[in-house]
């Protein structure tokens, strides 16, 4: 009788994690897309490309980035990874973990 109940089982569980990770990937989406509408002049980004910068200018669907002084690019906003913190600087903890080795 145990066998019987095993395969219903199965796929009601394996329906309910299919669910509960794809409302995951919606959230985050959703996040994403909130973080790059909200993006403003002079915050630092990280692009999908690993490409770091100052956002100086901000269009519907673009952004202007500056990548070093005087160099300004034009971006789609969807490329936009991440907002970065100006407190902390970017990969800092990778740094001293990689001069600790």
């Amino acid at each position: 009788m145990g066998l019987e109940l095993l395969l219903p089982v199965m796929i009601i569980a394996l329906v309910a994690l299919m669910f509960f990770q794809t409302s995951k990937q919606r959230k985050a989406m959703k996040e994403l897309q909130q973080m790059q509408a909200s993006l403003t002049v002079g915050d630092q980004v990280l692009t999908t490309s690993g490409l770091h910068a100052t956002v100086v200018s901000v269009a519907e669907e673009s952004l202007v980035l500056e990548i070093a002084p005087g160099v300004r690019t034009q971006w789609d906003r969807r490329v936009i990874r991440e907002k970065l913190d100006l407190g902390t600087s970017p990969g800092s903890a990778d740094g001293a973990d990689g001069a600790g080795s």
